[in-house]
Parts: C-alpha cells; sequence; structure tokens
C-alpha cells in the first residue's frame, strides 16, 4: 500500500489473545494479514497483495505488462509461496526435521539463484514487483531465524545473484523504511524458539 501510495490504517494483532476484529474478518484461520477494504475482509498475503494490485493497478504497476512476463511472475510468485515454508519449517524444527527443512531452504534458494533473476535488477526488471516482495519476505526472515538458530545458508559467494537482488530490494525507500529492526527481531525469536524447544 505504501509502495503504491494508497492510505490506510494499521492494527498490531496479538496473536495469543485474538481480537473479535480479527476473529470476524478472518473466521477460517484466524490468522493474519487481513486486509479490510469496504468492510470486505481479504486474507493471506499474496492473495492480498494480488488484490491490492488488482484494486490499484496504475500506482505504480507491480506486475509485468506483457502476458508471458506476468506469467513468469505468477510463477515465481507460487515458487515463493510453495517453498519458502521451508524456512519456517526451520525454526519449528530439530534433529532431522530440521536437517530436511534446511536442505529444502538450500534447494529454493539454488533453484532461485539459476533460474529466477538472471542479469535482472528486480524481478520485474528494473522495477520492484509482487515476485520481489513474495521472495523479499523469505530472504529477510530467512536471515532472521539463521541468526537466532546459529546457521549460515543464505551465503554471498553461494547466491551472489540473489545477495545482489536482496540488497537492491532492502535500498528501495519504502522497503528500507519499514523492514522491521533485524536485531529487534532476533531477540522476539530467539524468546520464542527457547519456548518451543522447553515445551516440545
Amino acid at each position: 500500500l505504501k509502495l503504491k501510495g494508497i492510505p490506510y490504517e494499521y492494527i498490531e494483532e496479538d496473536l495469543y489473545n485474538k481480537s473479535a476484529s480479527l476473529l470476524k474478518y478472518n473466521p477460517v484461520n484466524k490468522m493474519i494479514p487481513v486486509l479490510v477494504h469496504g468492510e470486505k475482509p481479504v486474507c493471506e498475503s499474496m492473495v492480498i497483495l494480488e488484490y491490492i494490485e488488482e484494486m490499484w493497478p496504475h500506482n505504480p504497476s507491480l506486475m509485468p505488462s506483457d502476458s508471458y512476463d506476468r506469467a513468469q511472475a505468477r510463477f515465481w510468485i507460487k515458487f515463493a509461496e510453495d517453498k519458502g515454508v521451508a524456512v519456517w519449517k526451520m525454526f519449528f524444527s530439530t534433529g532431522q526435521d530440521l536437517e530436511n527443512a534446511m536442505k529444502a531452504a538450500l534447494e529454493m534458494l539454488q533453484t532461485v539463484e539459476k533460474h529466477g533473476l538472471g542479469e535482472k535488477k528486480f524481478f520485474n526488471g528494473d522495477n520492484i514487483g509482487l515476485a520481489d516482495l513474495a521472495f523479499g519476505a523469505i530472504a529477510y526472515w530467512l536471515q532472521v531465524l539463521e541468526d537466532v538458530m546459529g546457521v549460515k545458508l543464505f551465503e554471498s559467494h553461494k547466491f551472489p545473484s540473489l545477495h545482489g537482488w536482496f540488497e537492491n530490494f532492502r535500498k528501495v525507500p519504502v522497503i528500507e523504511e519499514n523492514l522491521p529492526n533485524q536485531h529487534e527481531m532476533v531477540i522476539a525469536f530467539k524468546r520464542r524458539r527457547e519456548t518451543l524447544m522447553t515445551s516440545a
């Protein structure tokens, strides 16, 4: 919404004490994010981004104008949705499950490094697009979780194209201004993982 200059109200949600508003607007899975537009809720991150793009397509457009390029963008968005879960599986796993999740995350990074960007600055070419937002979230959280768990997968010498892309992504002013503070996220998620591991 900020990329497109659309005014909105942002409401924090406590997932351990879910509000009546969240339960009203997302009664199916009771999770965030939820976009409410004209009292109509839209749920799930990528569905919300696609909705925003369709509602306000020119402020700027986050999908390519060419039909083939749009299909490619949709492919990489779907790939990010399907494969990005490996990053979060790492956080919730130990032992062999953790090894499997790390292997899946590495395979995802290798695939995107080899086939996703080529010589382009962004997935969308010279401008940030929906595929960048999909992978940007994965890359950001992967770096947080690497610090939390003391592992390193997203190494610059192994993934030079992806690292260059992520630096470009982070430097987009709206992205830079709105990414959560990484140090604070590491502290919060270290506590959360410790709680998870002691209650397992």
